[in-house]
């Protein structure tokens, strides 16, 4: 899934990056409030890591205009102040969660995976389609009893498709939930992975659950190719 981490430390965003990275998420920075609000306005982030202490305007009246112009992401915000009212600042402007700095990354990783499944609407802990099933906490997969080994961007990719099954989702989605900015080569890079994807959940089990829909993009049929 895809995280904008609004942290002006250069050292800290980096770090919570190339975690979120080897995780399986891809992530984009941006170094303080106005920056965020343009980026947040302009991709549909799965969550967003506001830290309260930004230059310019704070991470509080950050979130009050993201929330104000629309943005419905779920908010994560980091704080190296614990008092029970920079909590209730937090949530009250739009917040959905509130970690104290200094964090475990466990930790900071299974809010995200709890705020991602809540979402706009609540989503199941466990992903299936037919005999496709995928558990974004555990991140595992499998097809019926069988276990399949994925790579972290098959499963990322895998998991934007579950998360939709039934619908069309466009290459463009699939591109900017999956890679984040800093990928240069973004030409044909859906069409490559999806093509891994059915080498390792479809052919081996003589199935087809990943439709072309030419001109739009791929569909994860809902029975998961029975």
């Amino acid at each position: 899934m895809r995280v904008l981490i609004v942290e002006d430390d250069a050292k800290l965003a980096a770090l919570i990056r190339r975690g979120l990275t080897e995780d399986g998420y891809a992530a984009d920075i941006a170094k303080d409030g106005e920056e965020a609000a343009w980026m947040a306005g302009a991709t549909d982030y799965d969550v967003i890591i506001l830290d309260v202490m930004l230059p310019g305007i704070d991470g509080f009246n950050a979130c009050r205009r993201l929330r104000e112009s629309g943005v419905s992401s779920p908010v994560l915000m980091l704080t190296a102040r614990d008092a029970v009212e920079d909590r209730i600042a937090g949530l009250d402007t739009g917040a959905d969660d509130y970690l104290t700095k200094p964090f475990s990354f466990d930790e900071l990783l299974a809010r995200l995976r709890a705020l991602v499944r809540r979402g706009p609407i609540e989503q199941p802990v466990l992903l299936t389609a037919g005999s496709l099933r995928l558990d974004p906490k555990s991140r595992q997969t499998w097809r019926g009893a069988v276990e399949i080994e994925l790579s972290t961007k098959e499963f990322a990719l895998l998991e934007a498709l579950l998360r939709r099954s039934g619908q069309i989702v466009s290459r463009f989605d699939l591109l900017e939930h999956c890679w984040d900015q800093s990928y240069e080569n973004r030409s044909n890079i859906v069409d490559v992975y999806i093509r891994y994807l059915r080498e390792k959940i479809d052919r081996p089990f003589g199935i087809d659950s990943i439709e072309t829909v030419r001109g739009s993009g791929y569909r994860l049929r809902k029975d998961g190719g029975a």
